[in-house]
């Protein structure tokens, strides 16, 4: 069936919710309309001239690029500069385009995630604890013979998970009163008297990112047609996420040896490296993009070595002074194994929900910088 765009943000706010994003970024729906129908979408990190005449080539209708196409605020819309020039390519051939940055790179399952996986890291945790995942409590009064139905749904949606359990709920059974007003459709008793019911006060634990989808689903099949149900904000603190990972190698090795193993990874001819090469690795700190910022953390976390992009000179001396190596494998490097990582997701969530639509992976785009 086709899908419209909004469905496929709601999939991408899913792996990467908009709510992780840095204040300063600039993410989510930037071109187009969230009613458009969608046919084909094409994953990318740069929204780039060459990307944008691929597109309209191929007839694309949505790209998802990992950075924002307008980043800081613009006044104008020119067609004889660079920005203007994309914006109109876009507009004129009705293609829109989503934004993950900064949620995608601290979200779990992200561009840093992803990055720690290709280098088989283990005992990872995020560098930096930019977010801690808050939890809401659901209640909903349903009478007794709807309770297994409202519950399913309610876990369905993802609700009900601590640890390693799911399905995790409680509930008490009582008497339920109400009185039908004029113009009512009770689903048990008559408009004008009052009603006595049995009914289960059912309790559940979830991420509040995901509380309105589980209340839509609840909603959904519950029979009442005034449901009576409550959403409580709570202390208690999930998974914390943030920027960078760090991990454990399985089989520690020597930081000549790790370079060889990044360049291979990741696919480059050469990096530029800090630190002396017979270096003993057994702890990595990656960050996807620009990283170096997360050097102090990097060191004080244990890591021996730091995979970023984007290193400048007086950063790779306070990494010599810190006693931990630096290798810069460059920005486009670090952040181009989430494109594959993206598609495979919407692909899996296009063949559960039976959407009609093609996934492709930019292969226009490249490393901005070449080695001669």
């Amino acid at each position: 069936m086709s899908v419209k765009c909004k469905v496929i943000i709601e999939a991408m706010d899913k792996l990467a919710p908009r709510s992780l994003a840095e204040d300063w970024d600039n993410v989510g729906l930037l071109v187009g309309s969230s009613a458009q129908t969608i046919h084909k979408i094409l994953i990318t990190l740069d929204v780039t001239k060459a990307v944008v005449e691929q597109a309209v080539k191929d007839d694309i209708d949505l790209i998802i690029a990992h950075h924002p196409v307008i980043f800081k605020s613009i006044s104008a819309i020119r067609t004889d500069l660079p920005q203007g020039q994309i914006l109109s390519a876009l507009i004129k051939a009705d293609i829109g385009v989503y934004a993950a940055h900064t949620n995608l790179d601290i979200a779990s399952g992200g561009v840093n995630d992803v990055l720690a996986n290709a280098f088989q890291l283990c005992d990872v945790r995020p560098l930096a604890d930019n977010f801690s995942e808050k939890f809401c409590k659901l209640v909903v009064f349903v009478p007794e013979t709807h309770r297994e139905i409202v519950g399913d749904a309610i876990m369905t949606a993802g609700a009900g998970h601590i640890g390693n359990y799911s399905h995790c709920s409680f509930a008490v059974n009582g008497i339920g009163t109400f009185l039908p007003l004029d113009g009512s459709k009770p689903f048990i008793g008559h408009a004008g008297k009052l009603e006595h019911v049995q009914e289960s006060r059912l309790e559940t634990i979830m991420p509040e990112k995901i509380y309105k989808s589980v209340v839509k689903a609840m909603l959904k099949v519950h029979p009442y047609e005034e449901v009576a149900y409550d959403v409580y904000q709570l202390m208690n603190s999930g998974e914390k996420l943030g920027l960078g990972r760090v991990g454990k190698l399985v089989n520690p090795i020597v930081l000549a040896e790790f370079v060889d193993q990044v360049k291979y990874v990741l696919g480059v001819s050469a990096v530029s490296v800090v630190g002396d090469q017979n270096k003993l690795i057994k702890k990595v700190a990656v960050c996807g993009g620009a990283g170096a910022s997360l050097l102090h953390k990097a060191a004080f976390a244990g890591a021996n070595v730091l995979v970023t992009g984007d290193v400048k000179y007086h950063e790779g001396q306070d990494a010599a002074a810190l006693g931990i190596a630096i290798i810069d494998a460059g920005h486009f490097a670090t952040e181009q194994p989430i494109l594959s990582y993206v598609a495979e997701y919407l692909s899996k969530c296009a063949d559960d929900a039976k959407w009609s639509v093609d996934i492709k992976v930019d292969d226009i785009n490249q490393d901005i910088f070449q080695i001669y």
